[in-house]
């Protein structure tokens, strides 16, 4: 996760100006050790697999130094995308064709949840 994409094949156009942000953040918040960090990162994933950041990899950093909890990192992927997949909703409606993803789950069977934690309200 954060390295490479499916589409843009030699580098993600977005990945500067997120990384641009998260150097800018990490500055103000005298956090420049945990950018050097990223950066080192993203050096040794170039140089032993020729894989480049997109945009969540300085994306999480962004979160982290906008004072985000970890938790919220995936609904704030979700948001920042929604608007594209509502786009492609309403073009398979416009063509009165459903466009299936290329994809089917072979994962296992869903499992009965056990929470961590026991309930505090008897």
């Amino acid at each position: 996760m954060g390295f490479g994409h499916r589409i843009y094949t030699v580098s993600d156009p977005r990945s500067p100006v997120i990384k641009d942000w998260a150097s800018r953040l990490a500055a103000s918040q005298d956090q420049k050790n945990l950018f050097a960090v990223a950066e080192r990162i993203e050096r040794v994933m170039w140089d032993t697999k020729k894989l480049f950041p997109n945009l969540d990899f300085y994306s999480a950093l962004a979160y982290r130094f906008c004072g985000f909890p970890t938790d919220l990192y995936t609904p704030l992927f979700v948001l920042a995308r929604i608007s594209g997949w509502m786009a492609h909703i309403m073009e398979q409606r416009s063509n009165n064709k459903l466009i299936r993803p290329i994809s089917r789950y072979t994962g296992p069977e869903p499992r009965v949840y056990v929470p961590l934690v026991a309930d505090r309200n008897p």
